[in-house]
């Protein structure tokens, strides 16, 4: 049962977020010598082994803490106003508290993305007093199958925990495509979402250099109909999905490597998750004019590319800056320019 006083305080630290989310919007239109987002990996390691995803093994260790506090730094100084943990699981990280409150510490907004599993109310407890500001879950299904365990069996007292305790924003994010055997599914899982007051999106899994899969009419379907789902919320802009889900090609922007950065266990900065490789730049060396090269730099694998969250980055940028330099990734890359190890279960 949600208290009228745990509700104050969670309605006062929504508004505070949203204040600061503001203001990182007005930085990222007044100045694009910035990142606006960056994905951190603290631990490689996952304890789920969903057959879809190529982000995860079952042997690494954590970053040392050190070793993510210099990270951190690093990105505070190059004027990064959101910094999001993912892996892997996140939550497999033993300071993750400690690496989100620094996070906080820098005047950066806090995210996570976690399958879930290890959440526990002292565990969310844990995190509202750490200042995670978001924390998105994905959930594929609503049964565990042999394509993922996120299902919503599974997961749904997990939802209703964070309902009760969780004082920071939570998304439920379904995935079509990529082998989901009911994509509608993802319909039960976004009313779920709602029903608990969280917000649901939906995005269209890719392959492994992070381009379109064919989806079919029921997928189709089934996008359009979460669409109404969404709420206003930056972290949910993903026009450029739309024609993709319609398999056209999507005129924009790919600013990865700039507004976006993807910085592996390794402290290599990467497009994203799907392009590891390029440019593949240790962290501490990533400079300005690392991120105005970048800014200018036309990917060839952005046309039927599905990874929304570098979109949703390059839609603040989309009206201005014609990118007029060429990467070197393929325009019809079909395999991931990096080979990525999976555990091979």
């Amino acid at each position: 049962m949600v208290t009228l006083g745990f509700k104050l305080r969670r309605d006062l630290r929504a508004l505070n977020r949203r204040m600061r989310e503001w203001r990182m919007i007005a930085k990222g239109v007044a100045s694009t010598d910035h990142p606006v987002m960056a994905h951190i990996i603290p631990i490689r390691r996952c304890n789920l082994s969903c057959a879809y995803c190529n982000e995860y093994d079952d042997v690494s260790k954590p970053v040392p803490t050190g070793t993510m506090i210099s990270r951190l730094d690093r990105l505070a100084k190059l004027g990064t106003t959101i910094i999001t943990f993912s892996g892997g699981e996140p939550l497999l990280h033993p300071d993750l508290d400690m690496l989100i409150s620094h996070v906080r510490g820098r005047g950066i907004i806090a995210g996570m993305i976690t399958n879930g599993y290890l959440l526990t109310p002292q565990r969310v407890r844990q995190l509202n007093d750490a200042g995670l500001d978001h924390m998105q879950i994905s959930i594929d299904n609503a049964m565990p199958d042999d394509v993922s365990k996120k299902s919503l069996k599974v997961l749904d007292k997990k939802l209703q925990i964070l309902s009760d305790h969780a004082l920071f924003h939570v998304n439920i994010n379904s995935v079509l495509g990529g082998g989901i055997h009911n994509p509608e599914d993802a319909l039960t899982v976004g009313k779920r979402a709602l029903e608990l007051g969280f917000t649901s999106t939906v995005g269209i899994i890719h392959d492994g250099s992070g381009q379109l899969r064919p989806i079919g009419e029921r997928e189709r379907a089934v996008f359009l109909a979460m669409k109404s789902f969404e709420k206003r919320n930056f972290s949910q802009i993903n026009y450029y999905q739309d024609d993709i889900a319609n398999g056209r090609p999507s005129k924009w922007r790919c600013r990865a490597g700039a507004r976006y950065l993807y910085v592996c266990e390794d402290g290599l900065v990467h497009y994203c998750s799907q392009q590891r490789g390029y440019p593949a730049k240790p962290l501490h060396d990533y400079t300005v004019q690392d991120i105005r090269r970048e800014y200018l730099t036309a990917k060839g694998c952005a046309p039927m590319c599905t990874v929304s969250c570098v979109h949703q980055i390059g839609y603040m940028d989309f009206w201005r800056d014609p990118q007029t330099l060429a990467s070197t990734v393929p325009a019809d890359s079909t395999e991931p320019l990096v080979q990525i190890q999976s555990s091979g279960r």
